[in-house]
């Protein structure tokens, strides 16, 4: 993988091991976060996570001695991480009163309902599990062991990050990462250039850089929010690695070019204060506000208000968006943005099925520089076992299952007549029957109540499926594709008629998420055999009756979910692990004496 990777590695192993010391200890004080704030969708989202949270604490999962903290984002309409942030610090305000302004604050956003990795959506993104760590770690774990080093070296204030992503980075042991400027201080990232137009950019102030060295402080001249290759070169943006930052001569582009991509943010909390402030003032949100798009384009000596009408980036250009990012740059303006560059930092992001696939089962650098296990904390006959190049998470497979290459399966029970194809997802299910799973299979099974009974569905798709792609008209449904086929074809196949009653959504939004098609059963194994019949269907061309059933969209289950039955069948599958791990220690004792 190469030196630096492996320097990343060595680095990212000591802070796993300093947090694993901490699981479960009481850290002592100003050694871990005051507070860590994780930000929700809505107020289910809210009581999902807080389930999850004291479970995760009642084990001795997280360190204690830290305070946690859900905010949901108010009811209306959805106002993106920026509205979220604002909303967490009022949260914080009025959770802590003034004592919030002595807290070093970690702020994950956690909010969202994962549509393009859908097996996040009901428990969420922040608590995604890896193939790490007995018991495994979540994202949430990984979060606060990658950023053990930050309290320690942070004045009051807060650290702001997103929950699909990660930083792995190495320094020198005698560098340590410190936040403790005025305003805004960013991590930068030496990025290929292609990479820079889905990120965010920093246009580094020459004069406060050498280029050299594993960390190095500096300024911000401008920031640039997922700008074109055009846009980069003519700001100043591309640099040559390893060299003073500088714009590359017109036609020397080679592979030493790079530019400086942002990941967290820190901000002290005079700022904290002013953008709370702000909020506060302003009353409700009425539109998505980006964090990283929309406050620290303001910021550096080189910012201009252009970017303010510029609405090209947004999914969704709602009322008044223009005017409240006029009134954020005019909040500020002048406020620095420092940068912290990490010269040997990469930046994984785990948001999408075929990022999850790949860094999870692919030979990728994330899956070396973490050590991720082809099998963590899990029952696996070796047998089962057809190559490294798959993930096995939190789940018991009997013998005479197999796992085809490419493949997770997390928190399952599967029995011995199962057959998992290639590049396959399989997540929260118990299948006790024989079956063929074909290759590139999503298949993620959700508790749900309804009239007061726990019921089970499972949603299948092709890993590839877009679930975030709708349309406006009922005649259009012909350009979504379930599993290879378009909609229509599988609706013939399953008897099912399209109408508007067969979308849940309120709005127009006619799309796989919203489309009433996955059966409501009463046990695990009986939604998962149901579901598996639909999309064999699919994959032969075989008609399966769907009549008679109750039919619900992956909306719906996350609105009928139930947390505590799917945390409980987790539990079991948890507990019967340790009884198997204990029993193999006295057995090994046993025959070793």
């Amino acid at each position: 993988m190469g030196q630096r990777s492996a320097a990343r590695r060595e680095h990212t192993a000591r802070r796993l091991e300093r947090f694993a010391a901490l699981r479960g200890a009481a850290a002592p004080p100003g050694e871990l976060w005051d507070v860590v704030v994780l930000t929700a969708a809505d107020e289910a989202q809210a009581g999902a996570f807080r389930e999850q949270l004291a479970e995760k604490l009642r084990r001795g999962q997280l360190p204690g001695r830290v305070r946690y903290l859900v905010c949901a984002d108010p009811p209306g309409p959805r106002i993106g991480n920026g509205g979220s942030t604002l909303h967490a610090l009022r949260c914080l305000e009025e959770q802590y009163g003034d004592q919030w302004t002595s807290f070093t604050v970690l702020l994950i956003h956690s909010g969202g309902y994962s549509q393009r990795l859908p097996n996040a959506s009901a428990l969420g993104k922040v608590f995604t599990a890896l193939p790490l760590g007995h018991p495994v770690y979540q994202m949430l774990e990984l979060k606060l062991a990658m950023y053990i080093d930050f309290p320690r070296h942070m004045k009051p204030g807060v650290l702001v990050t997103c929950s699909d992503d990660i930083e792995l980075y190495s320094t020198a042991v005698t560098e340590a990462i410190t936040f403790d400027k005025p305003g805004f201080t960013a991590l930068a990232h030496p990025s290929d250039v292609a990479v820079g137009t889905a990120h965010g950019v920093f246009v580094l102030d020459p004069s406060s850089f050498s280029g050299k060295g594993g960390l190095e402080y500096g300024s911000c001249y401008r920031f640039l929010h997922k700008p074109d290759v055009e846009t980069m070169q003519q700001s100043g943006a591309v640099c040559v690695r390893g060299a003073h930052p500088q714009l590359s001569s017109p036609g020397s582009r080679g592979d030493s070019e790079c530019v400086y991509t942002d990941s967290v943010f820190y901000m002290d909390h005079g700022t904290a204060g002013r953008l709370l402030h702000f909020y506060k003032q302003m009353g409700t949100l009425h539109c998505e506000v980006d964090a990283y798009g929309d406050f620290l384009q303001a910021l550096g000596p080189g910012a201009t208000p252009d970017y303010t009408k510029n609405t090209s980036n947004v999914s969704k250009e709602d009322s008044g968006l223009v005017a409240v990012r006029q009134q954020l740059y005019s909040l500020l303006q002048g406020t620095a943005l420092n940068v912290i560059v990490l010269s040997n930092s990469q930046f994984y992001h785990i948001g999408t099925t075929q990022e999850y696939l790949f860094h999870f089962t692919a030979e990728s650098k994330l899956r070396f520089e973490l050590d991720l296990q082809p099998v963590a904390f899990s029952i696996f006959p070796d047998m089962a076992k057809s190559s490294d190049q798959l993930s096995i998470i939190q789940s018991i497979l009997e013998p005479g299952c197999v796992v085809g290459p490419g493949s997770v399966i997390e928190y399952s029970r599967m029995g011995p007549g199962v057959s998992v194809g290639k590049g396959c997802i399989v997540s929260g299910s118990c299948i006790n029957f024989s079956v063929d799973i074909p290759s590139d299979c999503f298949l993620s099974s959700v508790s749900v109540r309804i009239t007061d009974q726990v019921k089970y569905v499972t949603m299948v798709f092709g890993v590839g499926d877009d679930l975030k792609k709708s349309v406006n008209l009922l005649s259009d449904i012909h350009s979504l594709q379930f599993y290879g086929a378009s909609l229509p074809e599988c609706l013939d196949l399953w008897s099912v008629e399209a109408s508007d009653q067969l979308f849940s959504s309120e709005d127009t939004r006619l799309g796989l998420w919203t489309a009433r098609i996955f059966p409501v059963c009463s046990t695990l194994s009986e939604s998962v055999r149901m579901s598996l019949n639909m999309l064999n269907s699919v994959h032969h061309k075989s008609a399966f009756k769907l009549s008679g059933f109750q039919l619900l969209s992956v909306e719906e289950m996350l609105i009928y979910k139930d947390v505590e039955d799917m945390l409980k069948f987790r539990k079991q599958i948890y507990d019967e692990i340790c009884l198997q791990r204990q029993k193999e220690k006295s057995d090994y004792r046993m025959n070793s004496t």
